[in-house]
């Protein structure tokens, strides 16, 4: 017979290889200084007359969507995660963005019209 040796030591995850702690210090980086960016935009370019408020939104909304893919991608994993589990994820995610603008335009149009016929 055989001997079949199960300890933990040849057992290395190939799918999360890339998540050295270096790769987590750097993203963990990324995150501060998009984070910095944000509190300077908000303490200093907006109230300063810098950058116009409706500017800062937009410039808001999309930090935040790049600080969303750095955790969703690295510490939640799903940057190893097979392409199919990925595109099934990031197609419903659009999705329900996209049906929460479009509830918002309508209740902002609903809003107006209901408005004006009061």
């Amino acid at each position: 017979m055989s001997e079949h040796s199960h300890t933990a030591e040849g057992h290395e995850h190939d799918e999360h290889a890339g998540m050295t702690k270096g790769k987590i210090w750097k993203v963990a980086g990324i995150l501060s200084l998009i984070t910095g960016i944000e509190f300077i935009i908000a303490l200093w370019a907006i109230p300063g007359g810098y950058i116009p408020q409706h500017i800062g939104n937009y410039i808001y909304i999309a930090l935040t969507l790049v600080k969303a893919f750095y955790i969703v991608a690295y510490f939640m994993h799903l940057k190893y995660e097979k392409l199919g589990l990925q595109l099934a994820l990031t197609v419903s995610f659009i999705f329900i963005i996209y049906f929460i603008v479009l509830m918002l335009i309508e209740g902002g149009f609903l809003n107006l019209h209901m408005s004006v016929h009061s």
